[in-house]
C-alpha cells in the first residue's frame, strides 16, 4: 500500500478512488471520518487521504489523478451544415442537430 494523495474533502477523495478503481488501480480512502476530531489533532491530518493498495500501482496512478486536475479542452467548432459556432464541450450543434465533425 501507497498513499498517494491528500484530498481537501470527503468528496473528492472519494471521486479519486473511484478513478483509480475504475482504471484498474485498487485504492482506498482512510481517514473518512477524522474531520470530527479536527480540533484534536492538527487539520492537516483529519483530511482524507486515498491510498493504491498495490505500490507499483503508485506511479501511473498520480498520473491519472494529475490528468483528472487538468482536463483538456475541446477546440471549438463550426458547423459544417448551418455554419453556426460552438464551444469544444457541444458534441451536437444546437441549431441544427448535427453532429460535430471528427
Amino acid at each position: 500500500m501507497k498513499r498517494l494523495r491528500v484530498a481537501p474533502n470527503l468528496v473528492i477523495a472519494t471521486m479519486w478512488a473511484d478513478a483509480l478503481n475504475a482504471a484498474g488501480y485498487p485504492a482506498q480512502v482512510f481517514s473518512r471520518y477524522l474531520s470530527s476530531i479536527a480540533g484534536e489533532i492538527p487539520p492537516d491530518q483529519a483530511l482524507p487521504a486515498v491510498w493504491v493498495m498495490d505500490a507499483a500501482h503508485a506511479p501511473a496512478a498520480l498520473a491519472l489523478l494529475d490528468a483528472l486536475e487538468r482536463p483538456q479542452r475541446s477546440p471549438a467548432w463550426v458547423c459544417a451544415q448551418c455554419g453556426e459556432r460552438h464551444i469544444g464541450a457541444f458534441s451536437q450543434c444546437w441549431n441544427c442537430g448535427a453532429q460535430r465533425p471528427l
